[in-house]
């Protein structure tokens, strides 16, 4: 397994997320809008989006229509409007305008679910976290570093089996892998520098 996350290693050195912010709430911000879009469609809405709000009051107080007008390209767009400005204003509320850093608090407000929090919290905090979206599910359970039928359950598994201090590098690097080598349709395992390793590389050999 340490194997595995060295060649990941070598092969994403210095990962990060795709999704441009300058500051924890633009982060936010753009995370949730990330659920059932790519990180490049968001980046072209939070480069319009940004502008407009650039700080939780200025969202707060943004009308609905003013707000969804410019994310309509995201999918479920009505309903991440609605979240992103009650987000805005319990922010405003409750935290001070800051983004709070704790798994619970971020949770607690409207379309943040545990991968949004995680991306938060190790992306803008540094906070030891895996962030288990639909790459890092399909590559850990692909390669065998988790044997899971879920997210939470991927999750979980890989907490237990990375070092906690490769924790925010290592679902990075399972993201970046899965877009690169280890598609969802048709991946490229012959390319793959995980083959000796991969246990649905191995299956497929076997049965050949």
């Amino acid at each position: 397994m340490l194997k595995v996350l060295e060649i990941l290693a070598t092969l994403y050195p210095e990962p990060t997320t795709m999704l441009n912010h300058n500051n924890p709430f633009e982060l936010l911000v753009a995370t949730i809008l990330s659920a059932q879009c790519t990180d490049e469609r968001v980046n072209l809405i939070t480069a319009e989006l940004f502008p407009a709000f650039p700080t939780p009051e200025d969202l707060a107080k943004a009308g609905f229509e003013e707000v969804a007008s410019k994310i309509k390209s995201a999918g479920l767009w009505k309903t991440k409007a609605a979240n992103l400005i009650k987000t805005a204003q319990i922010l405003v509320s409750e935290h001070d305008s800051i983004v709070p850093q704790t798994r619970e608090e971020l949770e607690a407000l409207p379309g943040v679910g545990r991968k949004t929090a995680n991306v938060v919290m190790s992306n803008a905090f540094k906070i030891p976290a895996i962030a288990v979206d639909t790459h890092v599910f399909r590559v850990a359970n692909r390669i065998g570093l988790a044997n899971a039928t879920n997210t939470y359950q991927t999750e979980l598994q890989l907490m237990d089996k990375i070092p906690k201090e490769l924790w925010n590098d290592a679902h990075h690097w399972l993201i970046l892998h899965g877009r690169a080598l280890c598609r969802a349709r048709n991946p490229l395992c012959e390319k793959c520098p995980l083959q000796n390793y991969c246990n649905h590389y191995q299956a497929d050999q076997a049965i050949i």
